[in-house]
């Protein structure tokens, strides 16, 4: 597939992308969240980050 997204952003562009125009809503709900995050900048080394309780991220086209 030539528009095959490679990672979570591209993916979540794209999809708002094909939905924009068609009074779409996103919305991402991720419960108890971990994430390994790098330690620092060329750092092979991770941090664990744990979100408990849940992430909402929306995105809503506003009408004029």
């Amino acid at each position: 597939m030539a528009n095959e997204s490679t990672n979570w952003p591209d993916l979540a562009i794209g999809l708002y992308d094909k939905l924009t125009g068609k009074n779409a809503e996103i919305t991402y709900v991720f419960e108890h969240l971990e994430v390994d995050v790098p330690k620092g900048v060329n750092s092979s080394e991770s941090a664990k980050w744990k979100l408990n309780g849940t992430v909402k991220i929306s995105a809503k086209e506003a009408h004029k």
